[in-house]
């Protein structure tokens, strides 16, 4: 699943981190314009799509583009 966090959003909080039940991400070294570090999916192939990242992060810097369809139940005919 793409991961995308804008940098100018995020300003460090780590709730991406923390949250994550399958610890995806790490805070980097990289900074943005603000002096937050920021944070970086490094185990994205462990990733569920389950979108706490996304659910908790306050600043709205994370967006998930989910790539998994699930299947639904039976359909009325």
């Amino acid at each position: 699943m793409p991961i995308t966090i804008i940098k100018d959003f995020c300003k460090g909080c780590g709730f991406c981190i923390e949250n994550c039940p399958k610890k995806v991400y790490e805070l980097s070294g990289e900074m943005n314009k603000k002096g937050y570090r920021l944070p970086q999916a490094v185990r994205i192939e462990s990733c569920t799509e389950c979108g706490l990242c996304d659910l908790y992060c306050p600043d709205f810097a994370i967006v998930l583009e989910k790539t998994k369809k699930k299947a639904k139940g039976k359909e009325a005919r």
